[in-house]
This record gives structure tokens, sequence and C-alpha cells, in this order.
């Protein structure tokens, strides 16, 4: 035990705990349950910091609970990440030479498996290196079988109570992926691209618009301008040339045209455009598609059919010039534009498109409500916005994906234009003619009902019935809209006969920011600031990783991060294993009873521990890590190892205090170790078995009743004792006495400052010696307690070497002098002072001060030192 190696340690412990059962839930308990599902990591996926982060605050939450008596059931799983492995999978297929389509669905769900079997889950492995104290037992996967049957069950009754819908709606188009993207899955951006002013039509009844996706003009079937627009009121309900592809286009009057941009008449593409398709609507146009599912032109009858869709702005816009169509074209021109988040971040492709949905008004007016009448909060509460920004302006969710890899949409199709919903214990259509779907479900779909799917919904199970609703949801608020709504609506949806208030998946949504680096720059690839918490901890250690995640976590903030605060979170570490070696070697231990003759030192270290306890607790209560995390932090360094540790070595020495002392400090580093575990799990678990010979931390009670109720004229004059020493260090620093060296000195006036009781700690905590007959001070001043003014007379007359002394104080003297020289001077000018800025003239007073000060100080030590 002279040294903790976490690699020698880690590994070995977390396999006893899995072992010994401690993450395993169980549902006949008479304990309180405590429930939280891990957000589900994608199948393809690695421990990456966001992941470290996230996953070490729900850690914290479960191992607290689980010490206070809780049923804790923390469930772990992955995502079968749908576009991420069937794109994944197709790379592979292409580096082969061969296809998705070429190999056939049947075929290619089955590579996919055999993909997933290999390579999936890596992350699991990752997360045991983590010391997540998740429910091995309960690991499940979206596209297990019983997932699967609660998916199907759930897209049959939505459909069957008319909330599943199928229409040919505008969709956000990946012609990478070949298939559509839900709202949620588009991140817009500004891009420099092109304004093409272009003429439609002859004469003085030409009309001009303006539009930055030139190719799209192959598409249109109107033109429309505002009916208040008195520029155009007559040319409404006639007709205009569509150039280049010579069909004719109705002029129809739309409120939704600004008169004020551009000419005020805008292109109608109902098939590509969002406000288009609404304008094509109201006006019945027809809708005609012109890019196929890759992106290309096609079905336009002109010599731009097979050209890719950017292939074809160019082309276009050179045909155009050619007839002296173009106007004016702006270039560059910086707007919006809409990327997939998935695959290739390619630009997404507005495109109408025959799709299925989920009609998501009442279910999402149902989530809002949930946290409108508290059934579910929202933490931090100022994130509250958020929430209801989305689900109450929540579009109908686009739940089909043009993929073969995930739940395929349990739909049949007859030959005579039949459609059949088939639930899970129903059996499909048979016969000639009869076809199931082909799309694929949206990965969210299945992991919204992650909350109940994975405790055995649709059946009653007794793991539904004990762990639902779950009691916390920690998760991101940047996956607030992706996920976490999704979960709200089906869960109260699915759960519905539970009653309202357990109904809900959650009680609480706690969320969290993300990780940045350092300087607080998003962390990126392409920027070079990714870190790889894997590598951190083979380096520092589990517990410094988490020690620093858990430090920087304030609710709903950003975390910056670096290897600087790693290491000082080793050296925490360090600091901990070396006092509480201190400890076991000085025999302390929490069986020894307290005794009632404690000192002011033992006092103020046990009423110190109590108030710490009730901080953390009500602090992780409120979720607020950082501050649970910095307190306990500075309560080991700064109180107990720098203070009552050193305190304890004198007391030790006195057969009077001595055992007193070792009950103390057993208690403490008892109770201290268990603060700590939910935290970094690993070194307390080690430290807590030498000092009690306990089972395990994991299954140790929380310290409830750690301390004792504080006494305030104890921890007085404690703080009295630390600011005397504290005093008398920082003259021995300033006269550059030696930290190992003794001197003699005579310390007058403790009795009367009522720390006659502490005459030895200060002798020993800074290194003086009784003065002799012959002791002459070199130096005197005065310490100003609570209780009184202390009166210290030294000697380093012996302990520095005085001609150095003398040297580097009269260098520090004329620099000194020089600086208030210079500010007096400047201060001295009246044109100056009364043209120089206000702040910049008290800071040149402040200067003078200092330096006044300085030459004060630095005269006195001077003057101190023997000879002079």
């Amino acid at each position: 035990m002279s040294q903790y190696v976490p690699a020698d340690i880690e590994g070995p412990l977390y396999e006893r705990w899995v072992e010994r059962g401690y993450f395993t839930a169980d549902p006949s308990s008479d304990k309180p349950p405590f429930t939280i599902v891990i957000p589900p990591p994608n199948v393809t996926g690695s421990l990456h910091i966001g992941h470290a982060f996230e996953h070490t605050l729900i850690d914290i939450l479960v191992r607290r609970r689980r010490m206070q008596g809780h049923e804790t059931l923390w469930l772990p799983g992955m995502d079968h990440a749908s576009i991420a492995v069937h794109a994944l999978v197709e790379r592979q297929l292409a580096a082969e030479g061969t296809s998705r389509r070429e190999l056939g669905r049947e075929a290619f769900v089955e590579r996919t498996w055999e993909w997933k079997a290999e390579h999936g889950g890596a992350i699991l492995a990752q997360m045991r290196r983590l010391g997540d104290s998740v429910d091995w037992s309960r690991e499940r996967f979206t596209m297990d079988e019983g997932l699967s049957r609660a998916v199907n069950t759930i897209f049959k009754r939505l459909y069957d109570d008319g909330l599943i819908y199928r229409a040919e709606r505008m969709v956000n188009w990946s012609p990478e992926l070949r298939s559509v993207l839900s709202d949620v899955e588009v991140e817009h951006r500004e891009v420099e691209g092109e304004l093409v002013s272009i003429r439609y039509g002859d004469g003085e009844d030409s009309l001009v618009v303006a539009t930055t996706r030139v190719e799209t003009m192959l598409g249109d079937t109107a033109i429309a301008v505002h009916p208040d627009d008195e520029r155009y009121a007559h040319l409404v309900g006639r007709e205009i040339e569509l150039p280049l592809v010579g069909r004719m286009l109705r002029i129809v009057a739309d409120e939704h045209v600004d008169p004020s941009f551009g000419t005020g008449a805008v292109k109608v593409t109902p098939a590509h455009d969002p406000n288009d398709f609404e304008i094509g609507r109201r006006h019945d146009l027809p809708m005609p598609s012109i890019m196929d599912e890759s992106g290309r032109i096609t079905g336009t009858g002109t010599v731009f059919d097979g050209m890719d869709r950017f292939e074809a702005r160019v082309a276009v816009r050179e045909a155009l010039a050619a007839q002296g169509r173009i106007v004016a074209e702006k270039r560059p021109y910086l707007h919006s534009v809409g990327h997939s988040s998935r695959g290739s971040k390619e630009p997404i492709e507005p495109r109408l498109s025959l799709q299925w949905f989920v009609k998501v008004g009442p279910l999402a007016q149902a989530a809002g409500d949930a946290v409108r009448d508290g059934r579910v909060t929202v933490h931090p509460q100022e994130l509250e916005p958020r929430w209801f920004g989305w689900v109450d302006n929540m579009h109908d969710w686009t739940i089909s994906r043009q993929l073969w890899w995930g739940h395929r949409i349990p739909v049949w199709y007859g030959p005579d234009g039949e459609v059949v919903c088939v639930g899970p214990d129903e059996e499909p259509p048979s016969g000639a003619g009869w076809t199931q779907d082909e799309d694929v479900l949206d990965t969210w779909f299945s992991s919204a009902l992650w909350p109940f799917s994975t405790l055995g919904w649709p059946d009653k199970t007794p793991d539904l019935e004990k762990f639902y609703p779950t009691s916390v949801l920690v998760t991101g608020y940047d996956i607030l809209f992706f996920w976490v709504a999704r979960m709200m609506m089906f869960g109260l949806y699915a759960m519905q006969d539970r009653g309202p208030e357990e109904s809900v998946p959650f009680h609480t949504i706690a969320l969290h920011g993300m990780v940045r680096d350092q300087f607080g720059k998003k962390m990126s690839k392409s920027a070079g600031n990714t870190v790889d918490p894997l590598e951190w901890m083979d380096r520092y250690g589990t517990d410094s990783l988490r020690f620093t995640l858990a430090r920087g976590a304030n609710p709903g903030t950003d975390v910056p991060i670096g290897e600087d605060a790693v290491q000082a979170s080793r050296n925490f570490g360090t600091k901990l294993w070396n006092a509480t070696r201190f400890a076991l070697a000085n025999g302390a231990s929490p069986a020894l009873p307290l005794l009632n003759a404690l000192t002011d030192a033992d006092r103020w270290i046990l009423g110190r521990l109590r108030e710490v306890r009730e901080q953390t607790d009500a602090l992780l209560e409120d979720f607020q890590f950082a501050k649970a995390v910095e307190g306990l932090y500075h309560f080991t360094w700064d109180e107990l190892c720098d203070w009552y540790v050193e305190l304890a070595k004198v007391q030790l020495r006195d057969d009077a205090t001595a055992d007193g002392t070792r009950a103390v400090l057993g208690h403490v580093f008892d109770a201290l170790l268990r603060l700590l575990h939910p935290v970094i799990p690993f070194l307390t678990e080690a430290l807590w078995q030498a000092l009690t010979d306990g089972e395990s931390l994991v299954v140790a009670d929380w310290p409830v009743d750690a301390g004792v109720d504080t006494d305030p004229a104890a921890e007085a004059r404690v703080l009295d004792l630390q600011k005397l020493v504290t005093e008398i260090r920082r003259f021995r620093t300033e006269q550059r006495v030696p930290d190992s060296r003794r001197v003699a000195a005579r310390v007058v006036g403790l009795d009367e400052a009522g720390l006659g009781g502490h005459r030895g700690a200060v002798a020993s905590l800074v290194r003086l010696d009784d003065p002799d007959a012959e002791f002459s001070p070199t130096a005197t001043f005065e310490v100003g307690l609570g209780g009184g003014t202390v009166h210290v007379e030294i000697d380093t007359s012996g302990a520095i070497d005085i001609a150095a002394e003398r040297a580097r104080l009269a260098r520090d003297l004329t620099v000194a002098q020089k600086e208030l020289d210079q500010a007096e001077k400047k201060l001295g000018n009246p044109k100056f002072v009364e043209k120089a800025p206000a702040d910049v003239v008290d800071g040149i007073r402040s200067r003078r001060a200092a330096a006044a000060a300085d030459i004060d100080r630095i005269g006195a030590r001077l003057a101190a030192l023997p000879g002079s």
C-alpha cells in the first residue's frame, strides 16, 4: 500500500464489484427505487469526453443513492444507430466493389448484424474503465427482440389512434444517404453562394425573380406576387413562359410574398421548397419533382436531365445567360443552408416525398403540460423556455427512413390498394401481391421508448412496476429536442393507464452543458482540440478524470477542460492517499470511540466535517456537482491535510491526546472517503478497505451522522491559530529562512489570546525553539487575532546569509524607490492629471501608494537585520 498505481487497482476492483452483484437491482426489494437509464450510445461509438462527462455525473447520483439505501438501477444499453451503421457498412461494401442493392436487403441486414457482433459495443468495455455502476444483467439494444416488440406495439397503437399517417410532404432529403432526415437532423449554417436574378417573359410584362438555387427553376409551376402589390395587379391570373423549358406558368397572388424584397416577385417550385409547397397547396399548383433520390435532375425533358444538382446549377445559369435572361448576379452571397448532421454533412435538398409521420400535436401538448403542472422538473429552471419553445412549436415528425438497417415499418400494402398495419402478435397478410413497406423507422423512434421498453413494456413486468417512472434523466441540453421531448411524448402516451403522476418517463430532467477545450472553444477534429479520455485515464487514472469533470459541472453550462486540470486532480488523489496512509500508520480507526475530551482541533475538524457533509448533500440534491466537489476538495486539502493532519502530528506525541486523535482521524477519513466515493470510486475503495476492513464502499452507508455540531469557541481559536501560524510563516518566507531551519523565538500573549494550549502546536508548525539566556531577537512583529494581540520576537541571525539578504533588500528598495519617483513625477504634472482618463490616474495613484508601502516594509526589514 506504499504507492497507488491506478492501472493495478481499477480493473480488478471493478470486476469484483460486478461479480458480487453490487450493481444488480432487485425488483422485489422493499427499498425505495432510484432509476436512471443511460442515454444509449451508438453501437458504432467509442467513449469520448462528452460520454465520460455525462456518465461521471450519472454515476455520482447512482452511487450516492445506493449508499443512501435505495434500490438503484442504472440500466445500460446501445442504440442501433440506423444511419451511422448503414453508412459504415455501405462504405465497406463499396471498398469491396459492391453495394447494398447488389447484395439485396436480407443479405445486407445479415451483414450488418455480423458487423455489430464483431465491432459494435466497444464503448461498453470503456464504460467499465470509467467505473460506471450499471446493471450489466439488464443490458439492452434497441433492436433486440423485446425492444423490437415494443416498437411494433406503439406503432400499431399510434396508427390505430390516428397519430401516425402517411402523406406526401416537403421533407429534408439527403442525396448522400438517399433518405429523408428529420428537422432536428439538419444543421443550418451560413455559406457563401450566389443570388441570381432571372427575367421570365419578354417586354413590359416580363418578371424578374431571384434565386440561390438556379437549377430548381426547371421545376417552377408559378410566379407569385403579393395581392396588394399594384405593380403586378394586372398580371395576376395570366400566364408567363418558363425559360429553357417552355412550360407556361400561372401568375398568382399570395400573402407569403414580401413585396419589399427584391422585385417583389418570386418563383414557385412546390416540390423543392417548403414555402413554395405551401403556396402550391393554396393555389392547387402542379408539383413536379425534378430530382431523383441521388440529387440528379430528372423528368424535365431538357439537356440537364442526368446532371448532378450542383453541376446543373452551373449549366442552367450559363444557358440562361446565353439567352440574355440573367439580369443580375451577386456572388458571393451569404445565406443560411441546411446541412445533414449525419454522414457526409452535405447540403440537404428540400424535396416532396411520400413519408410516414407522427402527428405530434396532442403528444407535444401533453409533454409541455407535464412540465407546466410540475410533474416533471427541468433543472436548471432557466432552461425551461428551451423546452417550451420546442414542444409548443413542434412540427409533425417524419419517422420513415429509406434505409434497411433498423425497425422496418410494420405496414403491408395489398394488390388492390389495401393498407394494413400489423401488430406484434398479429400475422401479416398472405397471398399474392402483398408487400411490406420498404422503409425503416427513425432511430429516435425506438430510443424514445427507452425508459419503459427496457423495463419490459408492453408486458407488465416486475421491473416496470418497480422502476418506472425513472427518477432522473441526466443529459445534455443539446439533445433536449432530439431525445428528451420524444421520450416524454411516448412515455405519457404509452403509460397513460398508470395515471398522470406515474405516466411520466422521469421526474427530473437534469441538463448539463458540453465539454469544451481549456479555452472554452468547441471541440472538433478539424480544430485539432479534441481529447481522448482513455489516454488521460491511462496517464493519470480514472479517478483523476472523473474528479476533473465533476469539478467543472455547473448545471446547464459548458465545461472547459485541459490536461492541467487532470494533473491537478491527480495531485489531489496523491494528497488524499498520503494523508490516509499517515492516519493508518498512526493507528487511526473509525472503530475507536470519539472521546469526550476533544481538543480544539478535534472539535473544529469534526464540526467542519458535519458542515461539509450537509453542504454536499444539499448541493448534490440540487445537481450542483461542481460546488459539491469543490467543497470536498477544499475541506480535504486546505483544512484536513494542511491543518488538522499537521496538528494531529503534535497531538499524537502527547499521551493525553493521542488516543482521541486516532479516533478523530479514523472518523474523519471514514466519512470523507464515503463522501468522495461517488466521484472517485477506485481510490476511495482502496483506502477505505485498508482503513476499515469493510466489505465495500459501494454498499456502505452514506455518512448521515458524520462529525459533531460546530463548537464556535473552538473554531474561533483554531482560526486564530491558523492566522498566527500563517503570519509567522509569511515572515520566515520574506526573511528567506529555509523551511527546514529551526529558529529561536519568544511568542508573547498566547494565554491572553486564548491560545495558551496551542503553544506546542505553534512551535511545531513554524519550527520555533525556546529562546536561551543569550537570546537577542533580530525582529519583532505583532499579529492581531480575534482573541487578542500576539507579539513575536524572533532571531533569524543564524538562519540567513545577512550580507546576501541586505544586498537583496537593497535591490528591492531601489526598484521600489524608482517606481515611487515615476508615479510622483506623473502625478506632479497638472496637464497629465487633467487630460488622462480617470482610471489611468487612479491606477498610478495606487502604484504610488504600493511603492511607498514597499519602501516602508523593506526599510523595516533592513533595520531589523543584525549589525544595522
